[in-house]
Parts: structure tokens; C-alpha cells; sequence
């Protein structure tokens, strides 16, 4: 049986024996937060747990190093949303220690990608077409730095309250201790 054919006979058994009733919800977060995090698999469950959330609580976004990279990119279009039509009033991005997009190369990345089968012409191409891939596959020296980079972006985008805490945080991904980078609350003026 492959990995699609257990998910959805799981998943059948799952939606018969009615085990989705203890996550029942509705869309607005409880906790009126935003997290944006990375996407690492030890995440997945520490997280919500080290920070005391539930199914419900919060809205979570993960990207590769919990990066915003574009002010008007995918992750800055989420946030939008979920500040204005999802009651959120605070974000936290949270990186972690050890993350892979540490020392990211874009090098190792394209090299990768052409031992996989993608054509040098196709590389080619898109550094013809504009494409930065040199700044757009990297990630950041220490997790600290991508933190800032993101908490700065979403702190100053034009089109977000001045005044929304945005706070910056690493969690550890063995033990789940946090570590606060950016107190959003006084970066904000005091607003809590």
C-alpha cells in the first residue's frame, strides 16, 4: 500500500468513527494570535504544546525558516487576511534552533535540483527572465537573524496597524523552551 492509500483508508475509518468531533471549531482564532513558523517535523506537535494552544486557538502559516521574504508575497498576503478577516491582533513568528535554512546555499539547492533531473536551460532561463535565485534560495547566517528580518517585514508593512505586536521567538526543537527575540508589545509602543 503506498503512503495516499493509508492516508485515505485511515482517513475513511477516521471520518466513520466520528474521531473529528473533539476538533470541532470555527475559523476564528480563540486566542486572536497568528504564528508563523518553519515547517520543520519536530514542530508539528512541541509547538502548540510548549505554548499552551489547542485545536481552535490559533492561526498557524509554516514556510521553510518561518521567512517572510516578500512584502507582498503569499505569507504577507496570509497575514493580511487573518489580521482583517480573522480577528487576529497579534503575530508571532517563531524560529528554531537547528533549522535547515541555516547557511542555506543556493548552490546546493540549484545543484540538487540538476541532479534531479531539472535542465540547466531551465535555470538559465529563469536567471534570463529576472529571477533572482541567488536571493531568492537563501536563508540566513543564524535563526536569529531570520526572526528579526521577518518580525521587521511584517512590523512595517504598509498596510498593517502600526500598533499590532508582532513578536519574535526560537523555540528549541527537543525540549520546547522559548526564547524571545522581539517583545512585539514594545516594539509596538506599549500595546498590548
Amino acid at each position: 500500500m503506498n503512503l495516499l492509500d493509508g492516508i485515505l483508508n485511515f482517513n475513511k475509518r477516521f471520518v466513520a468513527e466520528k474521531a473529528y468531533e473533539p476538533f470541532l471549531t470555527n475559523a476564528l482564532p480563540n486566542k486572536k494570535l497568528l504564528i508563523l513558523t518553519c515547517m520543520d517535523t519536530r514542530l508539528v506537535e512541541l509547538l502548540p504544546r510548549a505554548m499552551d494552544f489547542r485545536n481552535g486557538d490559533v492561526k498557524i502559516i509554516k514556510n521553510a525558516g518561518a521567512l517572510v521574504t516578500h512584502p507582498f508575497g503569499s505569507v504577507m498576503r496570509s497575514i493580511l487576511v487573518a489580521v482583517y478577516s480573522l480577528d487576529v491582533h497579534e503575530i508571532a513568528v517563531v524560529g528554531h534552533h537547528g533549522c535547515g535554512m541555516t547557511g542555506l546555499s543556493c548552490r546546493d539547492i540549484l545543484d540538487k535540483a540538476l541532479a534531479a533531473g531539472v535542465s540547466p536551460d531551465t535555470i538559465t532561463m529563469l536567471k534570463h527572465a529576472g529571477i533572482e535565485l541567488e536571493r531568492w534560495l537563501v536563508g540566513f547566517d543564524q535563526v536569529q537573524d531570520g526572526v528579526q528580518q521577518s518580525v521587521e517585514m511584517i512590523r512595517t508593512h504598509p498596510l498593517l496597524p502600526q500598533k499590532l505586536p508582532v513578536h519574535g521567538l526560537i523555540i528549541h526543537p527537543e525540549t520546547g523552551k522559548l526564547d524571545v527575540v522581539v517583545d512585539g508589545y514594545k516594539a509596538a509602543g506599549g500595546a498590548v
